[in-house]
């Protein structure tokens, strides 16, 4: 099983875009998470430290510049989703990565807090 680490890029870029209040509260995340095409033709337009910006973390060991290397993803490429919050928080715990589970869940008492 792959090994993770925080994105402090990313951890940052979603807690910007919920101070901003760029973000949407209810959502089919399945229906909604970005496909791989949907990547590729967001790689085409913007850099790779744009396109790791939407993810919670990093793949240990995996090559920069790669779509390996990011893992967790939390939005659309234009704003979170509480239910890509809340997917990111159950796989991390469901498979044990607990500094991305906390991750998620600091992320989801931000955005909670923010929206009251």
């Amino acid at each position: 099983m792959a090994s993770y680490v925080v994105n402090p890029a990313g951890l940052a870029h979603a807690r910007e875009l919920i101070e901003a209040r760029r973000y949407v509260l209810r959502s089919e995340w399945g229906r909604v998470q970005p496909s791989a095409e949907e990547e590729n033709r967001y790689l085409a337009r913007h850099t790779w430290a744009e396109y790791g910006a939407w993810h919670l973390a990093l793949t240990d060991g995996a090559g920069e510049e790669t779509k390996g290397r990011y893992a967790f993803v939390y939005g659309d490429f234009r704003r979170v989703h509480r239910m890509g919050i809340v997917a990111c928080h159950y796989r991390a715990a469901e498979w044990g990565h607990k500094e991305v589970e906390l991750a998620a869940h600091d992320l989801l008492q931000l955005l909670d807090a923010v929206r009251a």
